[in-house]
């Protein structure tokens, strides 16, 4: 039974207020489904196909506060994917953009997956982009039996929480975390390390994982946790130097490594800085200047101006926004993608329940990398690439597992 008419969203809330939250991932589907979750996206004359048929893919992240930059870039990734998919003429049903703004913080989650889950024509969401807001809106997606596709959040326990529709498609911070240890272990002169989180969801669980692979690889390790609202740093910066530590690893955004950079710079720091995806984003150079210069900079993610497959879309990426890609911007055009070959091969039987099965079983060959998961929405690669701030540019270096051996 589907709800399709003005009264659905009303009615959806009534049903759902009865649904156990802790209801394991499989089990949502199938109670969903019998009581009634279906979004069925709206008839419109409009354009786009035979149809006229229009289904919305929604994204949430920060296209708003503190770091935007990463969420413009993942944004700007989908909808190139989503106009281009219009433009084809290759399929019989139109789609639209979805904005909802969280602007990365776990206090707006709520409200921009609610904003989502209450349109019935929103049939996916990408996002969460952080690990933060996927904790808390991927149980309200999975209650609304909406399939939540994230191309960015990378905390390794999300896929652990029974979320019901969370599929995790970006190799997770078990696989960053190690990688920053394995390449750190193979520099000469390093010995010891401090590890610095951010307090976030994000920040802790990379932290956590290089804390493991450094000490499994017999450095020593220090930690601390610097919470991402710090005003100022240089009580941490001198205890970084002080400390004596040949390298840092910074787990948590370019927003508040930048601060920490300059007051580590002003502080006399001259070991090896290493942090991670969030705070891979060219704004890290714009707000920290000079105190960037050297810093290595993980991520599950390509450089798309610089791999053969993925150069084609920078292009088309760069006449489109007339700014190269950033992080994740690939990865988040490839996840718009499968998304719409799921709705396509679905044939115009397309509702959240069936968009999710179809996403969960999927195995898409993208530009980046080829997407599928394991039984629990984990991505099933793991492969975690090294950049490095170089005359005041990102420059990308290499896969670390190839880096490491040298």
């Amino acid at each position: 039974m589907e709800l399709c008419g003005d009264n659905r969203s009303g009615s959806l809330q009534g049903v759902f207020e009865v649904l156990n939250k802790t209801i394991v991932r499989l089990a949502i589907p199938i109670a969903a489904s019998a009581l009634v979750l279906s979004a069925c996206g709206s008839d419109d004359d409009g354009g786009g196909g035979g149809d006229g048929q229009t289904y919305k893919i929604a994204y949430q992240g920060p296209i708003s506060g503190q770091n935007v930059a990463l969420g413009e870039n993942m944004a700007n990734g989908i909808q190139l994917a989503i106009d281009e998919a219009n433009e084809s003429g290759d399929y019989d049903f139109k789609l639209e953009y979805f904005p909802a703004d969280d602007q990365g913080s776990e206090t707006q989650a709520t409200a921009a997956a609610q904003s989502a889950i209450d349109d019935p024509d929103v049939v996916a969401v990408i996002g969460p982009a952080f690990s933060g807001p996927t904790q808390v809106a991927a149980p309200l997606y999975g209650q609304a039996g909406l399939a939540s596709v994230s191309s960015s959040a990378t905390n390794p326990t999300l896929t652990d929480q029974g979320f019901g529709t969370f599929l995790q498609a970006v190799p997770n911070d078990n696989a960053q975390g190690a990688a920053m240890a394995e390449w750190l272990a193979s520099q000469d002169g390093v010995s010891s390390v401090m590890v610095v989180d951010d307090k976030s969801p994000y920040g802790e669980g990379l932290a956590e994982v290089a804390v493991n692979g450094l000490e499994e690889a017999g450095l020593d390790v220090e930690t601390a946790s610097v919470p991402a609202d710090t005003v100022d740093y240089s009580s941490a910066a001198h205890d970084v130097v002080s400390s004596g530590v040949d390298a840092l690893i910074y787990a948590g955004y370019y927003e508040a490594l930048a601060p920490f950079a300059i007051r580590l710079n002003e502080a006399g720091y001259d070991g090896i800085g290493v942090s991670g995806d969030g705070s891979n984003d060219a704004e890290l150079i714009h707000l920290a200047g000079d105190a960037a210069e050297g810093w290595y900079l993980t991520c599950p993610c390509t450089d798309a101006t610089q791999e053969e497959a993925t150069q084609s879309f920078a292009e088309r990426y760069q006449a489109a926004y007339d700014t190269p890609p950033g992080t994740y911007s690939a990865e988040s055009y490839d996840v718009a993608n499968m998304i719409i070959q799921q709705i396509d091969g679905l044939q115009g039987n397309v509702d959240r329940q069936s968009l999710y099965q179809a996403l969960a079983g999927a195995e898409y060959e993208g530009l980046t990398k080829t997407f599928s998961f394991d039984e629990s929405g984990a991505f099933a690669e793991q492969k975690i690439y090294m950049y490095q701030v170089d005359g005041g540019q990102i420059g990308y270096l290499g896969a670390v597992d190839e880096l490491a051996a040298g």
